[in-house]
């Protein structure tokens, strides 16, 4: 009997997800059992180790049985690393919003995603293997796979719980980031119409033409407090209305 499942491995590059699903194969036979994995399969050691009272190699289904609770163990690890490491994200996202955290909070979606779809097909091969005729399931066994199912479903339900506010924050602070760019731009566009009375009255009495009050000796005075009263009054209005 050939079981195929899915296990977390926790990537050393510092650049994509942090965390990546990899098949592993369990093949039952009369001899004993044999695991084929790409990676590293460190959530197995306490199985090695005989950590596990009353484990045995002749047992197969029990073997398998104890193989899919480490599995989900290891992904509530994994869960609970990202779950730290996106609240380091989040505190500095509060200081200021760059693309760096944004990027780190959809490489730990991506791990998210991929535990999701490991503990979804993990759970679909147990019930598989629990409609195996010629496998034979001792009260034990049954006892246990109903433990695992349970397992199972509670880590399937806290990475979608985590997934799901991971992508309420994301939502959240998209909504910041277009925020504080109106804010910006409402500052900016507020600033350049004061800027442009100024320079309008300027470019008409620079005009080469015959002007009221031009050959007064005040005439400069009058149109630098003329700019000066016209701004304030923008600035007064535009202050009003949270613009500035």
């Amino acid at each position: 009997m050939l079981v195929v499942m899915n296990y977390p491995l926790r990537r050393n590059e510092s650049t994509g997800p942090p965390w990546r699903t990899l098949p592993l194969s369990v093949l039952l036979t009369p001899q004993g059992i044999v695991t084929l994995s790409q990676g590293t399969t460190s959530f197995l050691q306490p199985l090695l180790d005989g950590q596990v009272q009353g484990l045995s190699t002749a047992r197969g289904t029990e073997f398998a049985l104890r193989v899919f609770w480490q599995l989900a163990d290891a992904c509530l690890r994994g869960l609970r690393e990202i779950n730290t490491g996106v609240e380091g994200l989040e505190d500095e996202l509060k200081r200021s919003i760059r693309n760096k955290e944004v990027l780190g909070l959809l490489d730990f979606q991506k791990s998210l995603t991929f535990f999701a779809t490991g503990l979804k097909a993990n759970e679909l091969v147990l019930e598989r293997l629990q409609r195996v005729p010629t496998l034979h399931w001792a009260d034990q066994d049954q006892e246990l796979l109903d433990d695992v199912r349970v397992e199972l479903r509670q880590a399937i339900e806290m990475v979608d719980i985590a997934d799901r506010v991971l992508s309420d924050m994301m939502d959240a602070f998209a909504s910041i980031v277009s925020n504080n760019l109106n804010s910006v731009m409402k500052v900016l566009t507020s600033v350049t119409i004061i800027l442009a009375v100024p320079t309008l009255i300027a470019s008409v009495y620079g005009m080469n033409v015959g002007l009221p009050g031009a050959h007064s000796p005040f005439a400069f005075a009058g149109i630098v407090a003329l700019s000066v009263a016209v701004c304030g009054g923008l600035f007064f209005v535009f202050r009003r209305r949270n613009w500035l």
